[in-house]
């Protein structure tokens, strides 16, 4: 029925604590988080160590998940410890050197009223191969389109949490930016500043200087952001955490992604669309080509999630220990 052409090298996935073939069908059509969104989820991945597969941050991706557990009012049914081992078995059944990994809860078959009273939360874990998020724009730059449509407001909803249904407004600008013919989009938000892309924090440089935002400005503070910024930091690059205009963006000298799926991707040409009152604008990221402090926070983290630089060995929960 289900076959892996888009999951490459998935053979298992894990749910409510056995392991099934990637092909096995146990969700019910009128499950809960299907007609509402009503899951959480996680992106983590596993890189390809001296050690064996190490899964990057896996702790801190774990919190994060319950925490998002949390703002739905979901009860977790397993423990932290057992979700983590959970993670490592699907990796070592699966034979994985290196995967992108998706732990998801959500409430299952049980009622469809908009409050699920009567629907269990389960869990599913799953894992497969899966390359950068953005392909070859990775290496040579993306083009980005500002949309029109503004991120949801922390106001309105806790952007601290990985929520399903939130990701629908994800989807449709990404659809939209790439029926446009651009890689990526770029949210503005409510205040009329760079908040995050679909999936994705945001970064600038300008005259040298890191900077980017926080969860005051409508984004989901993430891990690899969190990381990017530690590593800067340790490279003797100055750092800040501010609101980030439209101006700020459009004139910086570097802008590049952060992210689970994405990991460091840069950003080179930037088309404005935020007012569909007037026509998009063009406009070129510093020289057009990937810049040099880019370059070296994504050098320095590849190293870092495959176990070569000793002082992020931290970040690293290898599979087999």
């Amino acid at each position: 029925m289900f076959n892996n052409t888009h999951f490459p090298r998935a053979k298992k996935f894990w749910y409510m604590g056995k392991l099934y073939k990637w092909n096995h069908p146990n969700i019910h059509v009128m499950s809960h988080a299907l007609h509402y969104g009503t899951s959480v989820f996680e992106g983590i991945r596993a890189y390809k160590t001296s050690k064996g597969p190490a899964v990057f941050r896996l702790p801190e991706h774990v919190d994060r998940f319950f925490h998002s557990a949390s703002i739905l009012s979901m009860e977790v049914p397993y423990s932290k410890e057992e979700i983590i081992e959970a993670i490592k078995s699907v990796i070592k059944e699966n034979k994985f050197e290196s995967a992108y990994i998706r732990p998801l809860l959500f409430y299952s078959f049980g009622n469809l009223g908009l409050v699920p009273k009567f629907s269990p939360v389960e869990l599913t874990i799953g894992a497969w191969k899966w390359g950068a998020y953005l392909g070859e724009k990775t290496e040579k730059g993306a083009n980005v389109y500002i949309s029109p449509w503004k991120r949801i407001h922390h106001s309105q909803l806790k952007m601290t949490a990985k929520l399903g249904g939130v990701y629908v407004q994800s989807t449709i600008c990404g659809m939209e930016a790439r029926s446009l013919g651009y890689d990526e989009a770029v949210f503005l938000n409510l205040e009329g500043n760079i908040a995050e892309g679909p999936g994705e924090n945001i970064f600038i440089i300008k005259e040298g200087v890191l900077k980017t935002n926080d969860k005051t400005e409508s984004v989901l503070e993430g891990i690899t952001r969190a990381s990017v910024l530690e590593m800067a930091k340790n490279l003797g690059i100055e750092t800040r955490i501010e609101p980030m205009t439209k101006e700020d963006f459009l004139e910086a000298d570097e802008i590049f992604f952060t992210g689970t799926a994405v990991e460091i991707a840069p950003v080179i040409r930037v088309a404005d669309g935020s007012n569909p009152q007037v026509e998009k604008k063009e406009y070129t990221i510093g020289s057009g080509k990937v810049g040099g402090i880019t370059q070296k926070l994504a050098k320095t983290f590849n190293d870092a999630v495959r176990g070569n630089i000793k002082e992020y060995e931290k970040w690293l929960s290898h599979v087999y220990d």
